[in-house]
């Protein structure tokens, strides 16, 4: 299974294992950026391709801008010369996301990360616009971030053709879980980066072409998504699968408490402790944490 697929159009040739990594906050909620940075150094020493703060599991609808532009750059001064840095700039306005994806630029991110508009319904002259208009506002390599469950708003294929022509798009974040859909966008835009963003979907996203995934298991597992990219990439296919089987049980377990909970839950039970979440999300309680140690004890990746 070849896994090198990065597409012509992207210059980063972004691929493998991308955690989509945590923003740390204090007792209080303030952001903690020394344990931002932290994390993803704890990802990148164990083997990681890229990381990508500010993502879902970044906590970014939940940060000011000014919180969001201090995380990429603690991030960037502590891991960004040893692999890229892909920040999530992503807002319900075209105007405000451009103006996040200058101060990522400004802060040394290598390519910023442009979630669908979300909350009010976008049609596909929208959708095409809102990307045309952040690539136009900066020289970085642009991902499209595509969670239509998330936000509201799915990127048809026609649409997705109009913005891979768009200078400066690199590649595609698809959380759709919509398989017939990532493999018709990848056969039609075969110069676009395409990443899996389900942890359901990382051997099948490599299997379509997808170049990598991002995985939000690989923010505290991140040796079991790299050992499946490898499986991909060296063709053992048997592997990759009995590893997708463990990335299942491993998401099932982390689903067991509140909502993205079981990342920052599990991360503690690895010894790094990333704080809580910022209101109103919240962390495990100490029962569901017990239980999510046992489970992940039984599947033998503590």
């Amino acid at each position: 299974m070849d896994t090198n697929q990065s597409g012509s159009a992207d210059p980063l040739a972004l691929g493998g294992v991308v955690p989509p990594t945590v923003t740390a906050f204090d007792a209080e909620e303030a952001v903690d950026y020394e344990r931002t940075a932290g994390h993803a150094r704890f990802v990148v020493d164990r083997g990681v391709d890229a990381v990508f703060p500010l993502g879902t599991n970044g906590e970014f609808a939940l940060l000011t801008d000014d919180e969001r532009a201090r995380v990429i750059e603690s991030v960037v001064e502590e891991v960004g010369s040893e692999v890229p840095v892909i920040a999530g700039v992503g807002t319900p306005s075209t105007y405000r996301t451009t103006a996040l994806a200058r101060r990522a630029a400004e802060a040394g991110a290598d390519g910023v990360v442009v979630v669908s508009p979300y909350y009010y319904p976008v049609d596909d002259y929208g959708a095409v616009e809102h990307v045309r208009q952040v690539a136009e506002a900066v020289s970085l390599p642009v991902y499209v971030y595509h969670i239509p469950g998330r936000t509201g708003n799915s990127l048809s294929l026609d649409a997705l053709s109009e913005v891979a022509a768009i200078k400066g798009v690199a590649g595609l974040k698809d959380s759709s879980k919509d398989v017939p859909w990532l493999g018709q966008a990848i056969a039609a835009n075969p110069e676009l980066s395409f990443l899996a963003g389900s942890d359901s979907l990382q051997f099948v996203g490599r299997a379509l072409g997808c170049a990598g995934g991002v995985s939000a298991v690989a923010n505290a597992f991140p040796e079991l998504v790299v050992d499946l990219h490898r499986a991909c990439d060296e063709g053992d296919r048997d592997r990759a699968r009995a590893l997708q089987e463990r990335l299942y049980e491993v998401r099932r377990a982390f689903k067991s408490g509140s909502y993205m909970a079981g990342v920052k839950s599990a991360l503690s039970l690895r010894g790094f402790d990333a704080g809580p979440l910022r209101s109103p999300l919240r962390r495990m309680s100490n029962e569901e944490e017990r239980d999510l140690e046992a489970r992940l004890d039984e599947l033998d990746v503590l």
